[in-house]
């Protein structure tokens, strides 16, 4: 007979900055999104917590992280762009922009800026206490579905 956790989908794992008033902002605002009870879910944590050094592993710097990680049940890691590229199609306009961001011309484009923000996001957006972003983040999570395919994708409520 099956174990019931073994209907329980594996929980993929967005690792932000806790101290980026940007990334803290952009936390809360997915975890305000609605849910779905038959997908994958999408948990979020500070990179300057013990769980997202477990969970990065090697890909783990002590200090300031450069970009945001998912991390994937199955254990592969999509950083920077490519992390928030996974949860795009279930945002309000995401999945045009997802699609924009495919095109060869686009793309790049779509790099540099992450570049950027991500390299200047403490002087455009400024900085939050660390207590601040675990007091949301210590909350019971509302888990962002995402499709079957160990593909992390997060949905918005369909009104």
């Amino acid at each position: 007979m099956a174990d019931p956790s073994d209907k329980v989908p594996q929980a993929c794992l967005l690792v932000y900055d806790g101290h980026c008033r940007l990334c803290v902002t952009a936390q809360q605002g997915l975890e305000r999104l609605g849910t779905r009870a038959d997908s994958v879910p999408v948990r979020m944590v500070p990179y300057q917590s013990d769980e997202a050094k477990q969970a990065l592993g090697d890909a783990y710097r002590p200090g300031r992280p450069d970009v945001a990680f998912l991390v994937r049940p199955n254990g592969e890691i999509a950083s920077g762009l490519d992390a928030f590229r996974a949860l795009l199609p279930g945002l309000r306009g995401g999945r045009a922009l997802s699609v924009l961001l495919r095109l060869p011309l686009v793309q790049p484009v779509g790099y540099l800026l992450y570049r950027l923000v991500a390299r200047y996001r403490y002087f455009l957006f400024g900085t939050v206490p660390l207590a601040a972003a675990q007091e949301s983040s210590g909350k019971p999570s509302r888990e962002h579905s995402t499709s079957s395919r160990e593909t992390c994708r997060i949905r918005s409520p369909r009104f």
